[in-house]
């Protein structure tokens, strides 16, 4: 059984994350223990729970410790089984993150799955639904994986409520993914959105965003920001952007929340931006995490530079490593932009494959 420490370099739930993913894609059980121990509080979360939920079910695994606040897990995969399956998380925890967790799970079986999510769509410490669908997908296809995800309705911290579907096709195998450069910048397309508020915020957002990027870059490219009403049952404000350029696409989200000016939520998602446009990097800071994990499963060489090397990088790479051989390389410091290299050094078997028909957890 494969021994996790959950408190290793970040710390977060994304190793927990990671590790659920390979474990039901290779068939190998784990034992993780300090899950989130440097956190606030501690241990798993609705969000984290459903994540186990979510694979438990996909992989008729027996679990150990799957309970609010639990700090110790063991996990137990006995096979993949396909379907349609309903997960809702119950709060405003993110779909996103618990979408990138059984991904892994479903991508190599032999017929489409699908799955709804419940919960946070557009919240705060997560990718948003619009960076999944127009950064991460795109960027999953380029490497032969093919997901179609829709949005049925948002949900906002604290209620949530929010609905995503994403329907995952077999995949046969993992391309390569080779950006060095991203060249010119081509586009520059979003959204700012308001979930039942007033209109004029999300304006307000846009004029913010649209003010601190023209003062503080020479953008010659098209630049369009859709203003959203988004249908939820809460309340919540965001803006995402997405750089398109020749070689790369990139994504940059801020959250809205109680009393923080609308201004304040533009200007944050501008800075992001600008500081991935000064790099010259080809992928933004978020994105290297979350496609590693797929890279790793490849056995031709793949390369690209990023705006920044993270700690979230860094301990991704040393979970991935626990479960199968593959070789990487960084050049640059962490917080600094720089270079990753990547490649599987072992050939990858899966275990045999399981179908089921409708499934639902709540």
């Amino acid at each position: 059984m494969i021994e996790i420490d959950g408190s290793f370099g970040e710390g977060g739930g994304q190793i927990l994350r990671t590790a659920l993913g390979l474990s039901c894609l290779f068939n190998k059980p784990f034992r993780i223990f300090n899950i989130r121990k440097g956190r606030k509080n501690p241990g798993l979360m609705p969000q984290h729970l459903t994540c186990v939920r979510a694979v438990q079910l996909l992989s008729n695994a027996d679990v150990i410790g799957n309970i609010k606040g639990s700090t110790e897990l063991i996990f137990s995969p006995k096979g993949v089984k396909g379907g349609d399956f309903f997960f809702d998380i119950g709060t405003a925890g993110s779909t996103s993150l618990v979408l990138q967790t059984i991904i892994p799970s479903l991508m190599f079986l032999d017929r489409k799955t699908t799955v709804v999510l419940k919960g946070g769509t557009h919240v705060s410490f997560s990718p948003c639904y619009h960076y999944i669908s127009e950064v991460f997908v795109p960027t999953l296809e380029k490497v032969g994986i093919k997901i179609e995800p829709s949005i049925e309705s948002y949900g906002f911290y604290p209620k949530g409520g929010g609905r995503i579907r994403a329907e995952i096709f077999p995949a046969k195998e993992i391309k390569p993914l080779i950006i060095m450069e991203r060249g010119h910048l081509v586009r520059l397309s979003g959204y700012s959105g308001v979930g039942n508020l007033h209109p004029s915020i999300a304006e307000r957002q846009r004029n913010a965003f649209m003010k601190k990027i023209h003062s503080e870059a020479d953008i010659q490219c098209q630049v369009d920001m859709e203003i959203i009403d988004a249908p939820t049952p809460g309340q919540g404000t965001f803006v995402f952007m997405k750089s398109e350029s020749e070689n790369s696409v990139a994504g940059f989200t801020a959250i809205g929340e109680r009393g923080k000016r609308a201004e304040m939520v533009g200007e944050e998602a501008a800075i992001e931006f600008l500081n991935y446009y000064s790099s010259n990097a080809a992928l933004d800071s978020h994105l290297p995490d979350q496609i590693v994990l797929y890279l790793s499963l490849c056995n031709n060489e793949s390369v690209f530079t990023t705006s920044c090397i993270t700690q979230h990088l860094l301990t991704n790479l040393w979970v991935i490593g626990l479960f199968h051989k593959y070789e990487f390389s960084i050049e640059g410091e962490t917080g600094g932009h720089g270079k990753v290299k990547m490649v599987g050094s072992e050939r990858i078997e899966l275990p045999t494959r399981g179908f089921s028909g409708p499934c639902s957890t709540d």
